[in-house]
């Protein structure tokens, strides 16, 4: 069974996603927007890819105030966790921002919300799953 982490201020859209990826794509789900939660979860090997949502509000590391940008460049730059897949989600309203934030991030992919298309939703998150059949 593969594991979704989602990192996401919003219960309700942190619930609406573990529901379409556990009944659409047969994914476990573990949910948290604890920062040190996030990478001790990334280094692990508890999840299998991150689902990032882009602006969170109550999250903070060692004292400042973090969002989902800059908890990306730490697993992106930490050579433990730097393979991990990071998707990005974010606003409609950012839309025009996603290059800079995949760019700025060293993110994956980014998903908008809200999801309208449930079934291409999980099928981003399956494509980029690393390949367990190799170990």
């Amino acid at each position: 069974m593969r594991t979704v982490l989602i990192v996401e201020d919003d219960l309700i859209n942190a619930r609406v996603f573990s529901k379409i990826l556990t009944k659409r794509g047969g994914l476990d789900v573990k949910h948290t927007e604890n920062v040190d939660e996030v990478i001790r979860i990334a280094q692990t090997g508890e999840a299998d890819i991150i689902l990032m949502d882009v602006s969170l509000s109550r999250s903070v590391y060692q004292g400042q105030s973090v969002d989902g940008i800059k908890i990306t460049q730490m697993l992106k730059s930490d050579p433990q966790t730097a393979s991990l897949p990071v998707i990005l989600v974010t606003a409609h309203a950012m839309e025009g921002d996603r290059e800079n934030f995949l760019k700025q991030s060293g993110a994956d992919s980014y998903i908008s919300k809200p999801i309208v298309d449930h079934q291409q939703f999980v099928e981003q998150i399956v494509a980029l799953l690393p390949d367990k059949n190799n170990g």
